[in-house]
């Protein structure tokens, strides 16, 4: 009993010290790829939840970090193909709410952290990736963000380090496009023409 006991404080210890400092890299992750608070949070809740359930199979000082955001990554893929596999469902009472709403200026977005950037200097970088499609998002996130390396990247998307140069390639090339007026209004300039 004695011995469970240790075991169980040291596995605590492992996470505590070795996972949970990549807690808020982890939350950013989560809120990237889902692309909105509720949804990160139960992302985020189901990563940890798993990397506890799972930390005898962590080997102490590896990566860290990439075994979260894999957990986080195929958290996120299985959640998606649940999505898309079950039929839309509605609440009653959401239904009868919006039939009984008026439509006025009034009514419209709630949603405060939207609401909230829209006025904030520079979140056209954050809405440019958050509109990249998903593989390409990852990447950037991943090795822009993260600071991630190839080899990296290619294990927590289980993909081939060149579909991850690829991936990058293009995503870094679709930001600049969606962040060229930006730039120049900010007073950049290309220097290649």
């Amino acid at each position: 009993m004695l011995l469970m006991t240790n075991k169980a404080t040291h596995l605590e210890q492992v996470f505590d010290i070795e996972l949970m400092a990549h807690s808020d890299a982890l939350y950013n992750f989560c809120y990237h790829l889902s692309g909105s608070e509720d949804d990160a949070n139960d992302l985020f809740q189901e990563a940890m939840m798993k990397a506890w359930r799972f930390i005898e199979r962590y080997e102490e000082g590896t990566n860290a970090k990439a075994w979260l955001f894999t957990i986080a990554k195929n958290a996120f893929i299985n959640e998606y193909r649940k999505r898309v596999k079950a039929p839309h469902k509605v609440e009653l009472q959401d239904y009868i709410t919006h039939q009984d709403r008026e439509d006025t200026p009034l009514t419209g977005n709630l949603d405060m952290r939207s609401e909230m950037f829209d006025y904030l200097m520079g979140d056209e970088v954050t809405m440019a990736i958050n509109s990249l499609a998903t593989e390409f998002r990852t990447v950037i996130l991943l090795c822009d963000i993260e600071d991630f390396t190839y080899e990296e990247i290619a294990t927590i998307l289980d993909i081939p380090i060149g579909t991850v140069r690829s991936r990058l390639f293009r995503a870094r090339n679709e930001l600049k496009k969606k962040l060229k007026t930006y730039a120049e209004n900010l007073g950049f300039e290309d220097k290649r023409k």
